[in-house]
Order: C-alpha cells, then structure tokens, then sequence
C-alpha cells in the first residue's frame, strides 16, 4: 500500500504544475468575479425598485445555481482534460516503462495515479464551490441551500469521469480517449434535458429515453440530483429557476453511478495489469 501513497503523491505534484489546471484556477477566479459582479448589481437594482423579498430571494438562488452550474462544468472539463493522457498518453509514449519496470503491483501504480487526481479534484473543487458560497453570503447575505451536499455529489460525478477517463485510457489513444469521455457526457447531458422536457410536457417516451441515458453515462445524472439537493423545497415547489428539476434522480441512480463506476476502475484495473507495455 505504501506504494500507492507514494504514486499518488508524485501524480499529485505532477498534475499541479500543468499548464491546464492553472488555465482551469485562472478561469475559476474569472468566473468567481463575473458572479460577484453580477450579483452585486441584482441586489442593489433589486433595493432601487423595491422587488419584493420573495421575488428577491428566489432570483439570488437561480444565481447561486447558475454559479454552482458554472463550478460543475468547469471541474469536469477540467478533470478530463488533465488526466486524459495519464495512461494513454504514457503507454504510447513508452513512458509508462520506466514506472512499470520498478518493484510496484501494477495496481498500486494505477490506484497512485488515481488517487493522486482525485486529490487534486477535490482541492480546486472545495475552493470554486466556497467561492460560490462565500461570494453569494458576502454580497448578498444569501444562505446556500444543501452546499455539501452538493459539492460532494459533484465530486462523486468528477470522480465517475475519472475513473472513465482511465478505463479508457488503458485501451485507447489520447485523443480517442478524450473524445470517447467528453461525448459520453455530451449524450448524457442531452439525455438529461430530455428526461426534463418530458416530464415538464407529460411525456413518458421522453423520460425513458432520458433515463436510457442516464443508464449509459451517469455523470449528468449525478449533476442533476446535487442541483436538486441545493434548492430549498420552496423554490423546488415554485419550479422558478431553470435548474428546478422536474423529474430529480432519485438515490437508486446515486447508488448506480457509485457501482458504475467500482465497475469502470476495475476495468481499469484488469486491462492495465493485462495490457503489453
């Protein structure tokens, strides 16, 4: 086991000097801004036209979510695109051979990398979703509902991709690897506005072709359900802001996506220890 701390570690400090993660806090920081920004000017136009407090409360939620949607977005773009050649892209380098070769379980080598990424995750992901919360108390003295929750559902879907990501790369090319994990999550992002839409029009065959979706690639489905878990039940009730969810995954999906993804890292785990380096 001490040789998976010890790949995690190296992982870790190899990925924090990517010039992609630093894009990625860059990028976090401007968003952060942006949503101070505009959150400042709705609460004083808000005061100015005396928007009553109803009114007020339920649009500085619907920003908190577009905030948190915004964090969601760019942690997964940004967890694919860091960990996409990790094995791919030192397999075909031959790179890899250099690790494989030392007195390290080829398992222990996958699991360091692995755990390594999540770490990193798991630190820019705690920072962006504070800086939501904070920016939301700070400015607007808004309580955001469920904010662990979230953020740890949130995790749970970067952590699904991630694992896909490696799956993937233990059998394809970088860009092949990367064009299979983004259009996976692409399918189930277009799944899961559909599952929307119809249970918003009463439309059973449009719900099924979502769930079909959310079968195939859970990532959106785990998305939707922290969304829901960061809504008060007014403002679920209310259906006022366009990430209200009209059709919620319930915890049954939750517990797929976990076995999901056991079942990825172990094909990660298998096609690794068997692939020809």
């Amino acid at each position: 086991m001490m040789g998976v701390w010890i790949m995690a570690g190296v992982t870790f400090r190899e990925a924090a000097r990517r010039k992609i993660l630093w894009t990625a806090v860059i990028a976090g920081a401007a968003i952060l801004a942006l949503f101070a920004t505009g959150l400042h000017f709705q609460v004083k136009d808000s005061t100015h036209h005396n928007v009553p407090p109803l009114i007020v409360h339920q649009v500085q939620n619907a920003l908190l979510q577009v905030g948190f949607y915004a964090v969601n977005l760019l942690t997964v773009v940004m967890t694919i695109l860091t960990s996409v050649d990790t094995l791919s892209g030192e397999i075909s380098s031959g790179t890899i051979q250099a690790i494989a070769t030392k007195p390290l379980p080829r398992w222990e080598i996958l699991m360091g990398k692995w755990l390594g990424f999540a770490g990193m995750i798991a630190i820019y992901l705690a920072g962006m979703f504070g800086g939501v919360a904070a920016v939301g108390y700070f400015v607007a003295g808004a309580r955001p509902h469920g904010t662990v929750e979230g953020a740890l559902l949130v995790y749970l879907e970067c952590l699904l991709l991630l694992t896909v990501t490696f799956a993937c790369g233990t059998k394809f090319s970088t860009l092949t690897n990367g064009v299979i994990v983004l259009g996976l999550h692409g399918l189930a992002f277009v799944g899961g506005w559909i599952e929307q839409i119809g249970a918003l029009t009463s439309s059973p065959r449009l719900v099924t072709l979502g769930i079909m979706s959310s079968l195939l690639m859970p990532s959106e489905a785990i998305w939707r359900r922290a969304s829901f878990e960061m809504q008060s039940p007014l403002t679920r009730s209310l259906q006022f802001s366009p990430f209200s969810s009209a059709s919620a995954p319930s915890p049954a999906m939750l517990v797929y996506a976990s076995v999901y993804l056991l079942i990825m890292l172990g094909i990660a785990l298998y096609n690794f220890h068997e692939r020809d380096l």
